[in-house]
């Protein structure tokens, strides 16, 4: 019971030393909406293999399924799908072994014959963001781009940028094609720009890595050898000399206690 509650205490250390990997979820080709009979392959970046991360999806079919239960073929954290149907538009996303998850990404499959092709993953304040209106047959016809039920602008060749995009590009785009028909609707996120610190020369970082498995491994190494120790003490069960002591102490208050006797009791009080 002493071993495993300092085990699980050496545990909590662990996690509180070093911060757990995340997981983001990754989509090839890059793009939001697909038509019906497309194939995707989704993946989970990752840093720590171990953590065993995993595609899953809520669709109107299925709730937290997993890559292999019913779709898609699962290839170590990666899912891939070589025929989509329209009934699996819904939420994706990455979840480890621990019940981690990583970020979500809205997934669309089209019956129709025109998408939108338009980032799937949030796009930075500030970047140019392009967007596309394309048929089944790759072509540049022009295309009408809307917002949120509002027509921005129709292009001639059907692609339309946004330059420098803010929060307020944020919303839910579509695209119309004359003749052809209409693509479903995805939601373009902008986050917000922050700086980042640059990050540490390449020994800093190994150092860094160094210290945190130093940090907890030691905890380990110690309470083992403690353990160990103590087992051997209570093991061996070896009785000190005391009657020695005993023997010394009779003589020194003038009784008359012969060497055997002395024996007799000190064997008798050590093992009774």
């Amino acid at each position: 019971m002493e071993g495993t509650s300092v085990h699980r205490l050496l545990a909590l250390i662990s996690l509180l030393s070093c911060s757990t990997n995340q997981a983001g979820l990754t989509v090839s080709p890059s793009r939001s909406q697909f038509f019906k009979g497309d194939s995707v392959s989704l993946s989970c970046e990752e840093d720590n293999i171990s953590a065993g991360w995993t595609v899953r999806r809520n669709t109107t079919r299925g709730t937290r399924t997993q890559c292999g239960d019913g779709w898609g073929k699962p290839a170590g954290s990666s899912c891939n799908i070589s025929s989509l149907y329209k009934h699996e538009t819904g939420v994706y996303w990455c979840e480890s072994r621990e019940g981690a998850a990583s970020s979500s990404i809205q997934l669309t499959v089209s019956g129709g014959s025109v998408i939108l092709q338009s980032p799937v993953l949030p796009v930075m304040e500030g970047d140019d963001v392009t967007l596309s209106c394309q048929t089944k047959t790759p072509s540049n016809l022009p295309a009408a781009f809307i917002k949120d039920g509002s027509l921005i602008r129709t292009e001639p060749t059907g692609h339309m940028t946004l330059h420098h995009v803010t929060s307020s590009d944020e919303g839910l785009y579509k695209c119309n094609i004359s003749g052809h028909g209409e693509s479903p609707s995805s939601w373009i996120s902008v986050s917000e720009k922050t700086t980042t610190p640059d990050p540490p020369p390449a020994t800093a970082s190994i150092f860094i890595r160094l210290v945190c498995h130093l940090v907890v491994l030691v905890p380990y190494i110690i309470s083992t050898l403690l353990l160990v120790s103590l087992y051997r003490q209570r093991t061996t069960g070896k009785v000190p000399p005391v009657w020695k002591m005993t023997s010394s102490f009779h003589a020194g208050q003038g009784l008359d206690v012969d060497y055997d006797d002395a024996m007799t009791t000190v064997t008798t009080e050590d093992y009774f």
